[in-house]
């Protein structure tokens, strides 16, 4: 084996990201992981500086600037595609004229692993790069984990909410959720419409045909209650027969009036349940919350509930929108007939 056979051997071994050049720039050899950046193209016998575009120092522009610059730092691209950046110092070889130049990846190591597909074999043993690339894969492992975990959580929170704020036999939302919504409307200075609804004739449904056919029924009803409002809107079960409508933006007391009467007229409608017919109706009370009103919650609610016993005292399955004078009109008879509303509702 001759000496020059020897070094490249032991080149090799110890650093296999390594080139040998000759007198006049021309790869003599070329370390194993220098040869797989370019597989298809042997490297022997080409210039090193068209292999490698050198971008700094920029002064350098030939071989024999090259040598002068010997215990340097190089910063060096790959002409071809893909280009990655390397890191490179050169050195005089023991053979007259010939020069040695030791390449790195540096930051860009991780990158260059999946480009070229390289392995722990590819880096000298002593190499600090294969600890680090198992430290920056455990590290991609671990956030891959806490990613899907964090998913998952969140998936698990968001269903908790959702059941927070559910109505488990009607699916639509309930009391807590409605209380979230007004209150954001009433923040945010939405003007919005609320309507009331109360179930006319439920309890005899109850009564007479059980509670499974009740439930049936508030479910049917939540159903024309959701087909009867926007995507936007907000239906809320919030008693046993008791519903509340949010209507953000409402546009004026026509749009609301005709969705409480479609909302009315359906549900007049028989209900039929294993054969049995089930009769109920709707009263509703109406609402408007204007933007920057001074109003609570609260006191919109109590308006809608002062317009809600109004239709009450009308005849049941009617629609009345609230007004101050209301109050005088229909709490004396809600006060004389409130045990008999009870009794047929």
């Amino acid at each position: 084996m001759t000496g020059d056979e020897r070094l490249t051997r032991t080149l090799d071994v110890l650093c296999p990201m390594h080139i040998l050049l000759s007198d006049t720039g021309e790869v003599i050899h070329a370390g194993p992981t220098v040869q797989k950046l370019r597989p298809d193209t042997p490297l022997e016998g080409k210039k090193f500086l068209d292999i490698f575009d050198l971008k700094r120092p920029r002064a350098i522009t030939t071989m024999d600037h090259l040598r002068e610059s010997a215990g340097t730092k190089l910063h060096l691209q790959l002409r071809d595609e893909p280009q990655t950046e390397i890191k490179g110092v050169l050195m005089p070889a023991p053979a007259e004229g010939q020069s040695i130049v030791n390449l790195s990846f540096g930051i860009s190591v991780v990158d260059a692993v999946t480009d070229y597909a390289l392995t722990s074999a590819d880096f000298a043993a002593t190499d600090l790069t294969v600890e680090m690339l198992y430290l920056v894969e455990a590290k991609s492992a671990a956030m891959d984990a806490s990613r899907k975990l964090n998913l998952r959580l969140k998936g698990a929170m968001i269903a908790a909410e959702e059941q927070a704020f559910t109505d488990t036999l009607t699916g639509l939302k309930n009391r807590r959720a409605m209380d979230h919504v007004l209150a954001r409307h009433v923040e945010w200075g939405t003007r919005f419409g609320l309507m009331q609804v109360d179930l006319d004739w439920f309890k005899a449904v109850n009564d007479t045909l059980g509670h499974a056919a009740g439930d049936y029924v508030l479910q049917t009803v939540a159903r024309i209650m959701v087909e009867e409002t926007r995507e936007s809107d907000t239906v809320a079960r919030v008693g046993g027969d008791e519903f509340v409508i949010i209507l953000p933006y409402a546009h004026g007391t026509e749009a609301l009036e005709g969705i409480g009467q479609r909302i009315i007229d359906q549900l007049s409608r028989p209900i039929t349940y294993q054969g049995e017919v089930c009769k109920i109706s709707a009263s509703i009370g109406m609402a408007f919350h204007e933007p920057q009103s001074p109003q609570t919650v609260a006191e919109i609610m109590d308006n809608a509930d002062v317009a809600l016993y109004a239709s009450k005292a009308n005849g049941r399955a009617t629609q009345t929108l609230y007004d101050p004078a209301l109050r005088n009109r229909a709490m004396p008879a809600l006060d004389r007939d409130s045990n008999d509303f009870e009794r047929q509702s």
